[in-house]
């Protein structure tokens, strides 16, 4: 527990309120005045109830279109099941920038929808609601289809066989074991879209921004540290309160029933009625996640002289951009170097947190240091809704002294993607974690095995698989980190989501094309990851 508590302690907590101390004190006295004038200016109220409003119904919007998907994934077995799961992962780990980017491509002027149907989107609140359900939409996929995979299916149908109706059935037996899942996962979505940056940033304009983007507005165009810090605590509460509901979300769906493998329910589709149900759910997928993907290769592949290799062989050129100093291509390179040791920092500190939990679950029981340990857990998932335009710009300011002057190296992009995977981690390996029966430990010990040799022999081998999931989570969402990324990669060495944002703000159709190249560059690692991750993965293994 030391390792992790200590890990968020300096790189979380630490730069969290530092940001807020340099905004709301000077000197030895605290403006708390300044609180006041802020959450009571009409302007915040305004940016406040665009949050709220747009992420209550981009989830609403979400649990609708995906919620059919995760009935199929659940309970229906069919060829390439694997694969199109792992393309509907796809958006989720891609920078939102590159997700925005990709509707304003689609829905937006000169657009496909533009071009067929004359409709668009452009800066609007509906263009902003479907790029957070093609953000999302794998969350609830994963989340409630996982566990729908695991529910007893002969509960349903014996409820039939008493006469209940189809629909009556559902909503009586499978219904009430499915909402601690559906409740989890709207909870997640409700939290990324109320925290949602890139996607406000590409899509929103000037009429519309959550607090997110006030935040990083407030901070690197106005320099307003007080109204800054400010926003970031009405946040920071916020999403407080959404990870306490989720932490007592989790343990219900925990508790709640005896599971089943996955591989035990699902079944090949019978009927019209769920190879219609499987082909609509096709459809919605193929409008979601696979159009606007392809979108992006469509735009990376046009050049101005027509479809070809343009973008991709200009990423090889030198720029002489001020902010942009080396070769496009590079960021290939330091993003796949980037994201191995946030990988490796997220494993350590996650498995580490994932087996305290663990123990102390399975010994603290009901006491006060369970209690606190479930606290802690709880916590663990703040980097996930915290302004993560808070987190950069706090490394900025507090890692520039001895003895963690980090401000000038490398490693500081690391740390900030692995705050980001840690959490992916802990809510793989947490289940794998407490089903391991504690009695093959201890008879290992009776049997004269270390407490190392102990865990190499009994529980590696229990948990590898999970492991290696865990693993790949980390590495894809690091690759896409942007929020904090933003900050504090250094010119000569950007991130893939840097160097797309920054082509993206630059005039000119190469630097667009650039932007889609590096994006397409992205998606395709991205993709093969996941595709891996589906190999090794089992329905049991985590939320995720």
């Amino acid at each position: 527990m030391a390792v992790p508590v200590a890990f968020f302690a300096v790189f979380f907590g630490y730069p969290v309120a530092a940001i807020v101390g340099r905004g709301l004190r000077a000197g030895s006295h605290w403006h708390l005045e300044r609180l006041g004038q802020v959450l009571g200016d009409a302007g915040t109220l305004k940016v406040l109830w665009f949050t709220v409003w747009q992420a209550a119904a981009s989830t609403a919007l979400t649990l609708a279109l995906a919620l059919p998907a995760a009935w199929v994934f659940a309970r229906l077995d069919f060829p390439g099941k694997r694969l199109l799961r792992a393309v509907v992962t796809v958006p989720f780990v891609l920078p939102t920038v590159v997700i925005g980017s990709a509707i304003l491509a689609l829905a937006g002027r000169g657009g496909a929808l533009d071009a067929w149907f004359g409709l668009r989107l452009d800066t609007s609140v509906w263009a902003i609601l479907l790029a957070h359900v093609v953000l999302n939409y794998a969350v609830v996929v994963r989340t409630v289809g996982g566990f729908w995979s695991q529910l007893d299916p002969r509960q349903e149908e014996a409820a039939r066989m008493l006469g209940a109706g189809r629909f009556t059935a559902w909503r009586r037996v499978t219904l009430p074991a499915l909402a601690p899942s559906v409740g989890a996962a709207a909870l997640i979505v409700f939290l990324f879209t109320f925290t949602s940056f890139g996607v406000i940033q590409v899509l929103g304009g000037p009429r519309f921004a959550t607090l997110e983007v006030e935040i990083y507005r407030q901070t690197a165009s106005l320099l307003d540290l007080p109204t800054a810090a400010v926003l970031t605590l009405l946040q920071f509460v916020a999403v407080a309160a959404l990870l306490a509901v989720h932490a007592w979300s989790l343990r219900k769906r925990e508790t709640a029933l005896r599971l089943l493998p996955a591989e035990h329910t699902a079944r090949r589709p019978a009927g019209a009625g769920q190879w219609t149900v499987l082909c609509c759910v096709l459809a919605v997928i193929l409008v979601l996640t696979v159009v606007p993907l392809l979108v992006l290769v469509q735009r990376a592949f046009d050049g101005p002289d027509g479809y070809g290799l343009t973008s991709f062989r200009d990423l090889a050129g030198q720029t002489d951009s001020a902010t942009f100093v080396v070769a496009p291509v590079e960021a290939i390179g330091n993003s796949l170097a980037y994201a191995a040791v946030a990988t490796a920092i997220a494993l350590v500190v996650g498995g580490l947190a994932a087996a305290a939990l663990t123990v102390t679950r399975k010994n603290g029981g009901a006491s006060r240091a369970g209690r606190l340990v479930r606290g802690f857990d709880a916590l663990l998932m703040l980097p996930l809704g915290t302004s993560a335009v808070t987190v950069g710009f706090g490394f900025l300011i507090a890692l520039d002294e001895p003895p963690l002057d980090l401000r000038s190296t490398w490693i500081l992009v690391p740390l900030a993607q692995a705050l980001v995977g840690v959490p992916f981690v802990i809510r793989t390996m947490l289940p794998v974690l407490r089903a391991v029966d504690v009695r093959l430990r201890e008879a290992a010990a009776v049997l004269g095995a270390s407490p190392l040799r102990a865990w190499r022999e009994v529980d590696f081998p229990l948990v590898r698989r999970a492991l290696l999931v865990a693993a790949g989570f980390a590495f894809a969402v690091s690759l896409g980190e942007f929020g904090a990324t933003v900050f504090i990669a250094r010119p000569d060495m950007p991130t893939l989501p840097v160097a797309v944002a920054r082509m993206l703000g630059r005039a000119g159709e190469s630097n667009y094309g650039q932007a889609m190249a590096l994006s397409t560059i992205l998606m395709l690692v991205c993709t093969a990851v996941l595709f891996a991750l589906e190999r090794v993965r089992t329905d049991s293994q985590g939320e995720f």
